[in-house]
């Protein structure tokens, strides 16, 4: 082989180690956004894949020294097996979350044996490498980590950049397994084939086309899957559903056992409101913190605006800055007629400023102040929430709290989840607060609890101002009541949660998913 011939297959093999290398980084990000998405707790799904699919690698190294006699059919094998295990990794999983009871095993599982494949590749590729031409060995690791480590950093950045937005996470996965199908049959097709037999290259072209196939077809139903494998998940028909950059959402409707239409919304399968109750939560949320100067507004969170609504009943409110997020639940509150109708258009008047963002982040870059701030959050029960419901975070603010004005936080079930409920009430005093917690019964949760809060420090006291009225369950009497909490409910001495010492998410977080 002459020196030109060399350099374009040591090329030609380097840039192979490139789109795998690719190919595994996505499969394993993959993995850790579904299991995000589906389960919550991205630093633990992060830390259950990438633990499982290192030490997999590391066994699938060994695994391969073996096949280093037949290292190119051992390759081409290796990466048509990556093409069909990492290419299907994410339809698998979605399907065993939304037709049975397991996630977990089946995860470990497909991280492992994904781990296994990708732990043979470095092996077959160096034997394969050295076989185009002999060369030092450290030499040799140090080309191959180059190609590899480079290809780790495209494929995390085309994973989130790339890939998620524009294809979603099956489509995606489907698409990126073509890519290694491809890469290992190329490779050792152009430049190993002679060291094959002719049975050998009859059984590659065979495999590699249906592989091809399956994978084709597998993109071409993903769309049917999907509907199928989320209506599975819900007990009502689903009316809308989208994946966006954030999260799942899914709307569903149907008759309630009252006779009315019950519309609800999911994110990343968590309810979010019962059209058939959620004005007890949203009243109980927004009034007893409106008893008090509120000319402007600022609410975090709430991106269905039915918070919005309901304080767009006070004729006196000038301004309601709502900071959402995502963008996409925003738009489904603006115009999705049936989300339209529930919240009254709040989120089309013109007295309201819709911000997507996160909300930490923006406050830290805000320098005016309101009368009252809103802070309608997901629930605590992931890495992503946890900073929201922090002594930093309501540090913050009430920075932006007018002097004067109040603060109310929905601080979930002091039935269901109560360490989660007096951690939030610890970590606002922490914060310079006294707090007021008080509590609903809201049927699709459960009994539902929120803190109140004011500027000067001082524990606020409840109240409504009935002149807005009438509210559909909120009367002076059960805001009295809602004050008493009973034994089974007393307040726990808990530590507060800061960015450093999540203790949301370290103590409680079985709680709100056993719930």
């Amino acid at each position: 082989m002459s020196a030109r011939r060399v350099r374009l297959a040591r090329f030609g093999l380097l840039a192979t180690a490139f789109a795998v290398s690719a190919c595994g980084l996505v499969y394993e990000l993959a993995l850790i956004t579904l299991g995000a998405y589906l389960v919550g707790n991205t630093a633990k799904q992060a830390s259950i894949v990438l633990a499982v699919m290192v030490f997999a690698m590391g066994l699938g190294a060994l695994a391969a020294k073996p096949l280093r006699r037949w290292p190119a059919l051992s390759f081409a094998a290796v990466e048509l097996a990556l093409a069909l295990l990492g290419g299907f990794s994410v339809m698998l999983l979605y399907a065993a979350f939304s037709w049975t009871n397991l996630y977990s095993l089946p995860l470990v599982v497909v991280a492992a044996a994904i781990g296994l494949l990708i732990g043979a590749e470095i092996p077959l590729l160096m034997e394969l490498l050295q076989r185009i031409r002999e060369q030092a060995a450290g030499a040799a690791v140090a080309d191959l980590n180059a190609a590899d480590y480079l290809g780790g950093l495209i494929g995390g950045l085309a994973f989130p950049f790339l890939l998620l937005p524009f294809f979603g996470q099956i489509q995606g996965a489907l698409l990126v397994g073509a890519v290694n199908a491809v890469a290992g049959v190329l490779l050792v097709w152009i430049l190993f084939k002679n060291d094959l037999s002719k049975m050998a290259k009859q059984l590659l072209t065979l495999v590699a086309a249906l592989t091809a196939l399956l994978l084709v077809a597998a993109f071409a139903y993903t769309d049917k899957f999907e509907t199928q494998a989320r209506q599975a998940l819900y007990a009502a028909p689903i009316v809308y559903s989208e994946d966006s950059r954030y999260q799942q959402i899914v709307m569903t409707e149907a008759a309630s056992p009252f006779g009315e239409q019950d519309l609800r919304l999911y994110l990343n399968g968590d309810l979010q409101f019962s059209s058939v109750d959620e004005y007890r939560y949203h009243e109980a949320l927004v009034h007893p913190a409106m008893n008090g100067p509120h000319e402007n507004v600022l609410v975090l969170g709430g991106g269905d605006g039915l918070a919005v609504r309901e304080i767009l009943r006070y004729p006196d409110v000038e301004t309601v800055t709502l900071v959402d997020l995502d963008g996409a639940v925003t738009d489904l509150a603006r115009e999705f007629d049936d989300l339209v109708a529930l919240n009254d258009d709040a989120m089309n008047d013109p007295k309201v400023e819709i911000v997507n963002a996160d909300a930490f982040t923006w406050l830290r870059q805000q320098t005016g102040t309101w009368d009252t701030i809103i802070v309608d959050m997901p629930d605590p029960d992931a890495t992503e929430t946890a900073k929201l419901y922090s002594v930093e975070f309501y540090g913050l603010a009430t920075d932006h709290l007018d002097d004067t004005g109040r603060m109310v936080v929905q601080s979930g079930s002091p039935y269901f989840a109560p360490k989660t409920f007096w951690t939030i009430s610890a970590t606002l005093e922490a914060a310079g607060h006294a707090t007021s917690p008080y509590w609903v019964s809201v049927p699709s949760f459960g009994d539902w609890g929120y803190h109140l809060v004011q500027a000067d420090g001082e524990a606020p006291a409840l109240g409504l101002d009935t002149s807005v009225g009438p509210f559909r369950s909120l009367t002076p009497e059960l805001i009295e009541a809602a004050q008493v909490f009973a034994p089974d409910r007393a307040r726990m001495d808990m530590e507060p949660s800061t960015l450093m010492h999540p203790v949301i998410l370290d103590r409680v977080e079985s709680e709100w998913q056993n719930y």
